[in-house]
Order: structure tokens, then sequence, then C-alpha cells
């Protein structure tokens, strides 16, 4: 059986350290490298060749997003596996729209992850039970909402407003709350609240619905 060779990007080493030992005493696995941020992973990735790239999200920096974005122009049959803590819906749809081919949450069991490997090496688009859920119910609403008739968006608050242009810089939450002085978790409430509002479920929706009102 073919070695897969597999490159990781994460910011957090402790992590970093534990999933290279995780997959090096699997048989027909190696992990090539390993890479704390997205702009190393830039510069070093395209000498290793690797065969599936484990893919944090949220790094400092660039994110793991456009990371695969760049990547994939540089390494054309590398197969990309999200490894996140989050599961927001804007990061499920642009890891996919980016080239994703896998999207697993972070308390994944080992056991699991190693067979997530396999699979995307393989071919196959393996993703956490929550993940493919979300998946399923924005695919239903996309196909049961009406075109016309629909309830009209409701107003939005200022702190909102303020989130929703922060949004449309390509900012990520911590940024945000770093930027407005506010917690993690109190950007994500107001994300929420803007995406019932608004009736969407992403970010580059809500953003475009906004800018058109």
């Amino acid at each position: 059986m073919k070695q897969i060779r597999i490159a990781m990007v994460e910011d957090n080493a402790r992590l970093r350290k534990s999933l290279a030992a995780l997959i090096d005493v699997e048989d027909c696995m190696a992990c090539v490298g390993s890479f704390g941020s997205g702009e190393e992973a830039m510069e070093k990735m395209g000498a290793l060749m690797p065969d599936v790239v484990v893919m944090d999200i949220h790094l400092p920096g660039m994110t793991g997003i456009e990371c695969v974005c760049h990547l994939r122009k540089q390494l054309k049959a590398v197969k990309f596996l999200m490894l996140t803590a989050y599961e927001e819906d804007a990061d499920v749809f642009q890891s996919i729209l980016a080239g994703a081919h896998g999207y697993l949450l972070k308390h994944t069991e080992p056991d699991r992850l190693i067979a997530a490997i396999r699979e995307v090496a393989n071919g196959e688009s393996p993703m956490s039970g929550s993940v493919a859920r979300r998946l399923m119910d924005h695919y239903r609403v996309t196909q049961a909402t009406p075109t016309t008739g629909a309830e009209p968006p409701q107003a939005l608050t200022t702190r909102e407003q303020e989130i929703v242009e922060l949004l449309a810089q390509n900012l990520m939450y911590k940024e945000i709350a770093s930027k407005l002085n506010v917690s993690f978790a109190t950007v994500r409430t107001h994300v929420e609240h803007i995406y019932q509002k608004l009736h969407v479920r992403s970010r580059a929706e809500a953003v475009s619905i906004f800018q058109q009102r």
C-alpha cells in the first residue's frame, strides 16, 4: 500500500506534536511537515509534496481557508482536510468553496481522524456529523424557500451594522472582537442575530443583503 504523506497547518504547538505522533504510528502514513501559520506553509509546503494537508481554519494572519486557496494553485494534486474547533456555517461553506475535501471538528476521536485522512487520500469527503447536518439543513432551506413573498429582513442595530461592515472586510471573529473591545462569544452572538434577522446562513449572504439595503 502506498504511503500517505501528510502535512498539517495548526497554530497550537502541542496539538501539532500530538497529531504528528498519532499519524506516525500508523502503517503507511507519515507526517512530512507541520507549520504554525499559513504563511509558513505557503513558503515551505511545495518542497514536501504531501498527499493530504490537515488544515486549521482560525490561524494567526492568513486564515486556513485563504491558505487552501493559495496552496491549491501550487499543489494541484493535494487534498485538504479542515480540522477546526468551529462549525460556523460561513466557515463550512467557504472551506468547501475554497477546495477542502473534508471538514472535521477537533473533538473528533483519533481513530476517526485517521480514518478520515485515509478517506480524503482516496478521494472521499468525510465530515463530522454535525457539519453534514448543517449542510443538509442549508440545502433543504434553500430548496424550500420561495423566491417571492418571503419575510423581509429585519432592521439591524447599530452594533450589528458595525459587525457586518467588519465581516465585509473579511475580518475573523477574534479580530472583530479585538477591534470592538468585546469578547469572541459576544461577536458570535451578534452574528447569529444578524443571520436570523437577514434570513441568511453565511457571511457572504449577510454582507450582500446588508449592502443592497
